[in-house]
């Protein structure tokens, strides 16, 4: 999805940072970072470092975390003002990093894990198939565009507008 919005945006090759690797530019009247972990997911919170001591950055206003969700199904999507970590370790170690949880959320359906999977991290990490790469590349552009809402208009409009069954 980052690389689909740096596309979009027109903010050319993501650059390597300590933990992450960043693309940025303006999208509208707003500077806009995207951020791309390059560490384990459960170390995720790592990567906000440098941006948590930034004069005037607010993480209930300018932060919104892009996550996989095993709760939603593939081809789906939900954004979240703020809440539980609900059981993802990235987002747990987001929070750990940020000492909150009022940050906005892009929850991103991959669907459950199969029974053939023994371990949720081989299901999460894995390669999708060509039918969940398809219904996730059908949504890429009505996830943009909940992004580009939420830029322009905050987290309240986004759900509202976007938040569909």
């Amino acid at each position: 999805m980052c690389e689909h919005l740096a596309a979009r945006w027109g903010f050319g090759a993501f650059r390597k940072n300590i933990d992450a690797r960043t693309a940025q530019g303006r999208v509208g009247s707003a500077v806009v970072v995207l951020v791309k972990p390059t560490t384990y997911m459960n170390r995720s919170g790592a990567a906000l470092a440098p941006f948590k001591g930034r004069p005037g950055f607010e993480p209930g206003q300018h932060l919104l975390v892009l996550v996989d969700d095993v709760a939603t199904d593939v081809g789906r999507f939900r954004l979240r003002g703020a809440g539980s970590t609900g059981g993802h370790n990235g987002l747990k170690s987001i929070e750990g990093a940020l000492r909150r949880q009022d940050y906005a959320r892009l929850r991103i359906g991959v669907g459950a894990k199969p029974p053939e999977y023994d371990d949720l991290a081989d299901w999460v990490l894995g390669r999708f198939g060509k039918t969940e790469r398809r219904a996730l590349d059908d949504i890429l552009d009505r996830m943009a565009d909940a992004v580009e809402t939420w830029l322009s208009d905050g987290i309240e409009k986004a759900m509202t507008t976007h938040n569909r069954p």
